[in-house]
């Protein structure tokens, strides 16, 4: 089976990649970056590490030609989209119908695994949020995402693409978070507590967020490749589950996996980012549960597959 990464150098399309080299059924594994990809296992034959723009359609035709599933985690995220609005959309909207135009005419039968995210719900969002809220994204970034979640379940409909987005949750927890992004915050606490560095959340303590660690995003990818199309049916976009926590529970989670850390963690409450990151319901995920996607059990199991 011959699988490939678009986006394989990034947070969770790294971590992928390695759980996809893992699997003995895949005789050839290409990942895809404008980046070098580090793989953690270079010898290994059936890797084909490919640097270059997805938005290429000789590059892409080149590399998807007999792949049996796709993930496409390429992306331009969060504030970055909105400081760019033109990159933005050469990478999330004009290089990804690329792509998924490519499938539908050379590889129809090819899963497609899109990675989408929970900016396509409106703000505030209703006290929960099920598989049947609306959407209506406010960030350049949601908006983009959901015009390809859009195509992908139109092509599915079509019988033109076995295509499937799935909605990401803030994924924990990358070092050196891109300052650029307003959610970098989330992911610096971590490492702050870890390495003993002070840090002020510009979030309340009881401010609720949606996490999940990047060992459970990955897996939930990896699922998503070899479910059976029948089972997945009409439902080609939906919400991964996620573990709804307080910044407080968060951090005592932290202070428990690293005792002897003396760091600070103080609050500042900035409005508009506890709007964005930290005014978080009550989450019900039914499509995902029913087809086995996972959550962290808790903030204690997500620090320690984040960490």
């Amino acid at each position: 089976m011959k699988v490939v990464v678009v986006g394989a150098g990034g947070f969770v399309g790294q971590r992928l990649a390695t759980l996809l080299a893992a699997q003995e059924s895949i005789s050839e594994l290409v990942l895809i970056d404008q980046v070098r990809v580090v793989t953690t296992a270079p010898d290994d034959r059936r890797l084909r590490v490919i640097e270059g723009d997805f938005g290429d359609i000789s590059l892409i035709e080149a590399h998807i030609a007999g792949a049996s599933v796709v993930y496409h985690l390429a992306s331009i995220l969060g504030g970055a989209a909105e400081a760019n609005y033109a990159l933005a959309r050469r990478v999330n909207i004009d290089s990804s119908l690329t792509l998924i135009e490519a499938l539908r005419d050379r590889n129809p039968a090819t899963r497609l695994v899109f990675a989408s995210t929970i900016a396509v719900y409106a703000k505030p969002m209703p006290d929960l949020v099920t598989d049947m809220t609306p959407t209506g994204p406010s960030m350049v970034y949601g908006a983009q995402k959901l015009m390809m979640e859009a195509a992908i379940s139109n092509f599915a409909a079509r019988g033109w693409l076995d295509g499937v987005s799935l909605r990401l949750s803030g994924v924990m927890a990358r070092d050196g978070a891109d300052a650029r992004l307003k959610s970098a915050f989330m992911s610096r606490v971590f490492y702050a507590v870890m390495r003993g560095e002070d840090i002020v959340l510009p979030v309340h303590p009881h401010s609720r967020t949606w996490l999940t660690s990047v060992e459970t995003a990955a897996w939930n990818f990896l699922h998503a490749g070899g479910l059976d199309a029948g089972a997945l049916g009409r439902d080609r976009a939906f919400t991964l589950p996620t573990l709804l926590l307080t910044f407080e529970e968060l951090v005592e989670a932290l202070r428990r996996r690293f005792p002897e850390s003396l760091s600070k963690v103080t609050y500042a409450p900035e409005d508009d980012l506890v709007a964005l990151f930290g005014s978080y319901p009550a989450i019900e995920t039914g499509i995902a549960d029913r087809l086995g996607f996972r959550r962290d059990r808790d903030a204690d199991e997500l620090v320690a597959r984040a960490m």
